[in-house]
C-alpha cells in the first residue's frame, strides 16, 4: 500500500489516472527533460506512469505524486527511486513546469527524508545529478546533501550526493 504524507502545503500521494495527462507533458517538455534524456513521447511515458506504481510492489517504496494543498493540483514528483542497476534507493524530485521557485521540491524531499528514516528505516539517502542541473543543485545543498565522488549512470556524468539523517 501506498502511503499518503503530508507537509506543510503539499500531500505526497499515490498517483491516480487522471494525473497521466500533467504526467505526459512534463516528459514531452524539452526543457524538463533536458537532463533525463530528452523529451519522451505519450507511449513512453505511460511506460514511466505505470512503472512508477510498479516500483512500490517490487521495492515496497517509489515515487509520490506532490500535490498542493491549497489547490489540490500536481506539481511534480518526489520519492525513492531503486532500480535493480543502483545499489540503494536514490531521493528524486522533479517539478512540473512552472512549480519551480518556491521550495516545494525541498518541502516534498524533506518530508520523504522523514518517511524514509522513521518508516522504513533505511539510512541516509543518496541522489544523482546532472552536472548542469543546477536547480536539482540547490536543491541537494538546502537538504544538507554532502557531495561524493561523481559516477556515471547508463554512460551519463551524474553528480553524487548523500544525504544526512534529518533529525
Amino acid at each position: 500500500m501506498i502511503p499518503t504524507l503530508e507537509s506543510e502545503r503539499l500531500v505526497l500521494r499515490n498517483w491516480r489516472e487522471e494525473d497521466f495527462p500533467a504526467y505526459a507533458a512534463f516528459l514531452a517538455d524539452e526543457e524538463r527533460m533536458r537532463y533525463m534524456g530528452g523529451p519522451k513521447s505519450v507511449w513512453t511515458a505511460w511506460t514511466a506512469f505505470a512503472a512508477m506504481l510498479g516500483e512500490w510492489v517490487l521495492n515496497g517504496h517509489g515515487m509520490f505524486a506532490v500535490q498542493l494543498k491549497e489547490t489540490g493540483s500536481v506539481v511534480g514528483r518526489v520519492g525513492l527511486w531503486h532500480p535493480s542497476y543502483i545499489d540503494e534507493p536514490e531521493l528524486s524530485w522533479s517539478l512540473y513546469a512552472g512549480f519551480e521557485g518556491r521550495g516545494y521540491a525541498v518541502e516534498a524531499a524533506r518530508r520523504v527524508q522523514l518517511w524514509s528514516a522513521c518508516d522504513l528505516g533505511l539510512p541516509p539517502l543518496i541522489s544523482f545529478i546532472h552536472p548542469e542541473n543546477l536547480a536539482s543543485q540547490a536543491v541537494a545543498k538546502k537538504l544538507g546533501a554532502t557531495p561524493l565522488p561523481p559516477t556515471t549512470i547508463h554512460g551519463e556524468p551524474r553528480l553524487h550526493f548523500r544525504h544526512r539523517l534529518q533529525a
